[in-house]
């Protein structure tokens, strides 16, 4: 579906099908992406004043922030990438700098916009590869009709495959283009397919050269094709490879798809996208604030929130496929913030992340729908995943809503890991069956109250998770 065709209800309703709960969050992001549709419908010279409202999600581990945000980016399609604040460090110190935050976006960026455009020369690109095919095939054979006297040639009306292509009939040299046509016949038939060719296949092997440098690779203005012999480590000559016709197809698409699509006009295209639609996580952004009444450390985390401020605020960065301008990529940070609050950042990151979200910790019941009613929940992937041994699991009801108490119950007791607390229960209570599936094939095992309490009797009464924790 496209952006401009999500109202904020429908949103939220497709954020329902994964994520239980958290109504706030997802009506807040819901929002923001609406927004970002209206600002394009504004004329020229106001939307560069509508800046994106940036939301920081306060709530502890396990209950939906990271996922909130990267449901949003698959469901619009918009360039996503999630990074990790502890990642980086401030200049001058050995490490990530922040600006290879928005490089890995525009790669990301780079990689929807050539899929699509690889998409729409699709017909073509396969034309080409099955005329490669043919060539291999049949070396030699006539392309043009000048031979199409010799279509009645015994050589055509012939079925074997030798791979020579060479046939004489009353001195002819070469084979017809009726038969080239034949051969085409057969190989969308798929009568070829596990025929053994040789093709030119482009070396794919990494550049053999590592740059030790704190710098990134977009800063080194350098033409490596142009040094003489040196460009040929990055592949550029093409192997010879012999494979089967089904896997050489493959091959020959792919890398003609890529010869057909214009990178300039994909990265134009990606840095549109990127700058009117991308969407930058920033997860675990209370580790580096930088925390009342205590400075060992400190340094580098007040450092790495000045360095992430031009970023959020919009500046030009320089990446491998252009600049671009980050004055309106949707920026979502996301925090625990156990040992710190927001009020612990520098006040001028605080004012890019004018929204702030709390996501509420995870009760019993919603342990119960997150087991139950997602697509894709725990217990769907536990039964397809032993399906694939014969068993089949049949989880009662009641089992269920014990196995969300007991999961409430412990988070209450010790850490609270939120929804992860399930794969520590789930893991633990069909541990034996998933051992012994092979011997268990073509048996319906019921998962009972009994059961449960049977298997996690011990998780109760000692909270004893350290071999499960994840």
């Amino acid at each position: 579906m496209k952006l401009e065709d999500l109202t904020p209800k429908q949103i939220v309703a497709e954020l329902d099908k994964h994520i239980i709960g958290q109504q706030k969050a997802k009506k807040a992001v819901a929002i923001a992406l609406r927004n970002r549709m209206r600002r394009q419908q504004l004329p020229e010279d106001l939307q560069d004043e509508v800046a994106p409202k940036n939301i920081i999600m306060i709530g502890p581990t396990g209950v939906g922030k990271t996922e909130i945000a990267r449901r949003l980016a698959r469901l619009t399609g918009a360039p996503f990438v999630k990074v990790e604040a502890t990642k980086y460090t401030e200049v001058g110190y050995v490490g990530r700098d922040v600006e290879s935050m928005v490089r890995d976006l525009m790669s990301v960026a780079m990689n929807m916009v050539k899929e699509e455009l690889r998409e729409e020369v699709r017909e073509k690109a396969a034309q080409r590869a099955e005329d490669i095919l043919l060539d291999a095939l049949l070396p030699g054979v006539a392309v043009s009709e000048s031979s199409s006297e010799e279509t009645n040639a015994p050589s055509a009306a012939g079925g074997g495959v030798s791979g020579s292509g060479n046939s004489t009939n009353g001195g002819a040299k070469g084979v017809s283009s009726h038969t080239r046509e034949r051969f085409r016949e057969m190989l969308r038939e798929g009568k070829l397919e596990e025929k053994d060719v040789e093709i030119g296949v482009s070396r794919t092997a990494n550049p053999a050269i590592e740059i030790f440098s704190g710098n990134s690779v977009e800063e080194l203005d350098l033409n490596f094709g142009s040094l003489g012999n040196l460009g040929n480590i990055f592949g550029g000559k093409k192997k010879k490879r012999r494979m089967s016709v089904r896997q050489a197809r493959e091959i020959l698409l792919q890398e003609e798809s890529e010869k057909m699509v214009d990178t300039e006009q994909a990265a134009e295209l990606a840095r549109q996208r990127i700058e009117n639609t991308g969407i930058i996580f920033i997860d675990e952004i209370d580790k580096i604030a930088t925390r009342e009444g205590r400075t060992s450390g400190d340094v580098s985390r007040e450092g790495v929130q000045r360095d992430i401020l031009p970023i959020v605020e919009g500046c030009q960065v320089t990446t491998k496929h252009g600049i671009v301008d980050t004055s309106h990529i949707l920026f979502i940070a996301a925090g625990a913030f156990h040992m710190s609050k927001p009020s612990d950042l520098i006040p001028e990151l605080q004012g890019r992340f004018p929204l702030r979200v709390e996501l509420e910790a995870l009760a019993a019941e919603e342990f119960f729908n997150i087991l139950t009613q997602p697509e894709n929940s725990l217990i769907r992937q536990y039964r397809e995943l032993l399906a694939t041994e014969g068993v089949t699991l049949d989880f009662l009801t009641e089992a269920v809503r014990d196995l969300s108490e007991i999961a409430a119950d412990v988070n209450s007791r010790s850490e609270n890991i939120g929804a992860r607390r399930l794969h520590t229960i789930m893991e633990l209570l069909l541990e034996e069956i998933s051992f012994n599936a092979p011997d268990l094939s073509g048996q319906t095992i019921p998962i009972t109250r009994e059961y449960v309490k049977e298997r996690l009797a011990a998780v109760v009464e000692d909270q004893d998770l350290s071999r499960y924790i994840l």
